[in-house]
């Protein structure tokens, strides 16, 4: 199904509910919207996810941020139905999860979904080009075919001349390569992520980061990738979805979160960002003048993917607004100095606005 956007869409939540509890299905139907999880509680029930509706689109990295009990992960199991949702509908290009049985349920997996967890679940008497190849195995490709489609995952994750090394030979960093490479040897189109990278060391996580992001590039999957850091959601994500006590409290791409937190919770979150270091001139930028003449000699140009970090002191030292261009050199709005010194500085502004819509 392709939506207004003209964007496919490939997943599909509508009022997802996920209740632990006996009860959970007959309290569940007296209620319409987000239920009041103390009530649930005072019946024996813990509400892990609460009237989650949202779509993921083809190519799109949707990340999932949360502090732990937010029900992010809990989230995405529902998702891959590694867990049965209490109510609602799971869609995986229009078809609803929950009605498959087993079997179908399998060949989805098997077809479409590729999962890294944060346990690297490596087997330790297996080498590299074995755990990666194994699971290809299981699906019937026959032995020599698996022994290539390794090899070139293991090219394509940078691990060339570890294939024989076993796991506990090799880094944090390189065992959650082989994790990754292993889920992309099946060729999912669908890329299932529970903080893959939260055990790592820091210097390894922002390399994963990168190498993630690399493969992404040349992939283009759909992507749920669950966190709680913040900063890692900043840099990987089109879009992330912010949840606390089983709600979404937004979603929305990573730009308006920082601009426009629509609760004081998401609002914390955002008091603490280099704004300078994430936001792109096309984020803030305002529109051309109706009578905006062809670019002058004396006129600042940016590009509108840069930086305001890379744009500032330029900006800053000039009376006049610098022209924001696309790719193709085109106008396509225009920063003032005063904007960016607004922006950079009004984080505070944000927190008491979101306060406020409350």
């Amino acid at each position: 199904m392709t939506d207004k956007f003209n964007k496919k869409t490939v997943i599909e939540c509508k009022s997802v509910y996920k209740i632990f509890g006996e009860n959970a299905k007959k309290l569940l139907k007296s209620t319409q919207g987000p239920i009041d999880a103390k009530n649930f509680q005072a019946a024996g029930c813990i509400v892990g996810v609460n009237d989650a509706s949202f779509k993921v689109y083809e190519g799109e990295i949707l990340v999932v941020m949360g502090l732990s009990g937010s029900g992010k992960s809990t989230l995405l199991r529902c998702i891959s139905r590694l867990s049965d949702i209490t109510s609602g509908q799971v869609l995986i290009e229009d078809q609803d999860i929950n009605t498959l049985n087993e079997k179908e349920l399998i060949a989805l997996r098997r077809s479409k979904m590729g999962m890294v967890f944060q346990s690297f679940a490596l087997l330790p008497h297996k080498t590299v080009l074995e755990n990666i190849a194994f699971p290809l195995q299981i699906k019937g490709m026959p032995l020599m075919q698996s022994i290539e489609r390794a090899k070139e995952m293991i090219e394509l994750v940078s691990l060339t001349g570890r294939e024989n090394y076993f796991p506990r030979q090799l880094s944090g960093g390189q065992q959650q390569r082989v994790g990754i490479a292993r889920s992309l040897a099946v060729e999912p189109d669908i890329w299932f992520l529970d903080e893959p990278f939260s055990a790592l060391d820091p210097l390894i996580r922002t390399e994963m980061q990168d190498e993630f992001l690399r493969l992404q590039k040349i992939l283009n999957k759909t992507i749920v990738f669950v966190t709680h850091d913040f900063e890692e959601a900043l840099r990987l994500a089109d879009r992330i979805a912010i949840m606390k006590d089983g709600i979404i409290e937004q979603i929305a791409r990573p730009s308006e979160i920082i601009l426009n937190p629509a609760t004081a919770y998401v609002a914390k979150f955002t008091n603490n960002v280099p704004r300078e270091k994430v936001l792109r001139c096309k984020d803030i930028m305002d529109p051309l003048p109706a009578d905006a003449q062809e670019l002058a000699s004396d006129v600042i140009i940016v590009s509108s993917e840069s930086i305001l970090e890379e744009i500032a002191a330029r900006v800053l030292k000039s009376d006049q607004p610098a022209t924001v261009v696309d790719h193709n050199r085109t106008p396509v709005g225009q920063i003032h100095r005063d904007k960016i010194i607004n922006i950079v500085f009004s984080k505070h502004d944000l927190e008491a606005k979101a306060i406020q819509t409350l």
